[in-house]
């Protein structure tokens, strides 16, 4: 098939020659989001700056129900409006772990606030906070490259931000491949384990900044993480 498959009114239509590809589905990067909302909740109230305890569930929740109801089914609708609130989500995300890094810092460098003091509180905090750092980085990592998911599956996007193994090994993977949410997502996970570049290498500038950006702040929360509690005694 070699001419351009139809869209939505609006959509960005694939390249000369090049069809649509099926759009990805939405599921996994929902699970992602909700299970960051999940790990904010765990997080003591110091560190939620005293917000209710599911107050971001609940507004991730009706973020993510505007964008299946205004994208139901693939994702593969290359809107302008979706793209904001799909941004407006993941920023949503990353500033309120934003805001729990740096009371986790101030908390266990100051030693004022009672959990530090308690082992086992500090570690489930560090690791919510590490966790939620790399679902957000994965989120955006997703979201800006090549124009996002839509633009990515109807081969609209700009140029590639990052290349994947599969890109240059395309014989171990079908001819319509291109990178999902879970590539991103474990792109993240590798970047904030490893704090360097593993198996797929940044190419654009906004990339490598961010991948800095969150190498950063992986080794500062592991740094903390891992450092002796301040002595109450």
């Amino acid at each position: 098939m070699t001419g351009d498959a139809p869209g939505p009114p609006g959509a960005a239509s694939p390249g000369p020659g090049r069809s649509a590809r099926a759009g990805e589905r939405r599921w996994p990067m929902a699970l992602a989001v909700l299970t960051a909302g999940a790990l904010r909740a765990i997080l003591r109230a110091q560190l939620r700056a005293g917000d209710a305890r599911w107050l971001l569930v609940l507004v991730l929740v009706v973020l993510l129900a505007v964008l299946v109801v205004g994208e139901p089914g693939r994702i593969d609708r290359d809107s302008t409006w979706l793209r904001v609130m799909t941004a407006t989500l993941i920023g949503v995300i990353s500033l309120v772990n934003a805001t729990a890094v740096v009371r986790l810092v101030t908390a266990i460098t100051i030693g004022q606030a009672k959990f530090t003091s308690d082992a086992n509180v500090l570690l489930a905090s560090g690791a919510a906070v590490w966790l939620t750092n790399v679902i957000a980085f994965g989120l955006w990592y997703w979201d800006l490259d090549r124009g996002g998911a839509a633009a990515r599956a109807r081969r609209a996007g700009g140029p590639a931000a990052f290349v994947f193994p599969e890109m240059t090994n395309a014989q171990y993977v079908g001819a319509d491949w291109y990178p999902k949410f879970l590539d991103y997502l474990h792109l993240s996970f590798t970047t904030a384990m490893a704090f360097s570049p593993t198996d797929v290498s940044a190419i654009r500038p906004w990339a490598k900044l961010m991948m800095m950006a969150e190498d950063v702040i992986s080794l500062l929360v592991a740094l903390l993480w891992w450092s002796p509690a301040p002595s109450t005694s």
